[in-house]
C-alpha cells in the first residue's frame, strides 16, 4: 500500500494520481509486498532534511528513509519507509534535462523506492542504475 502526502504549497500535486503511479512502481521493485509513503515537500523542507540526516548543505531532489518498523507497527502492514521529493528541485531538473515535470517526479519516486529496497548507487558498481533503467522502461518513464 502506498500513501501520498503533499506537504508543500508551491505546486499543485494530484496525490491520488501519484498514489496510483507509486503503486505501479511498487509492483516492479523488489519490495516483498511492503508499502511506502511518498511525501512532496518544498526546497526549504528538503534543505532541512538534507542537513539533518545527511549533513549536507542545500536541497536535493529525493531522500529515502527506511522504516525500521517495530513489531507493533507492522500490524498495519509492512512498510519500506518514506520517499521524500522536493517538487521545486524536480521542476528545475526537468527543465535542465528537457523532461516534463511528471516524468521527472516518476523517476524520483522509482529511485527513492529502490533505495528503500536496499540499493545504493554510490556503492554498488552500477547495479542500481542498471535496474532503474530497466524498470523505467517497464513503467514507461
Amino acid at each position: 500500500m502506498i500513501e501520498v502526502v503533499n506537504r508543500q504549497r508551491k505546486m499543485r500535486m494530484d496525490c491520488e494520481r501519484w498514489r496510483e503511479f507509486a503503486e505501479r512502481a511498487l509492483k516492479v521493485v523488489p519490495a516483498g509486498g511492503a508499502g511506502a509513503t511518498v511525501a512532496f515537500v518544498s526546497d526549504r523542507a528538503m534543505r532541512g532534511l538534507n542537513r539533518r540526516w545527511r549533513g549536507k548543505v542545500g536541497t536535493t531532489d529525493v531522500l529515502s528513509f527506511p522504516s525500521g518498523q517495530e513489531e507493533f507497527e507492522r500490524g498495519e502492514g509492512p512498510s519500506l519507509g518514506d520517499v521524500v521529493v522536493s517538487v521545486e528541485q524536480a521542476a528545475r531538473q526537468a527543465a535542465e534535462h528537457g523532461l516534463d515535470f511528471e516524468g521527472e517526479v516518476r523517476q524520483l519516486i522509482l529511485h527513492g523506492l529502490l533505495h528503500l529496497c536496499g540499493y545504493d548507487h554510490e556503492r554498488d558498481g552500477g547495479e542500481m542504475n542498471a535496474l532503474e533503467l530497466r524498470l523505467r522502461r517497464r513503467l514507461g518513464i
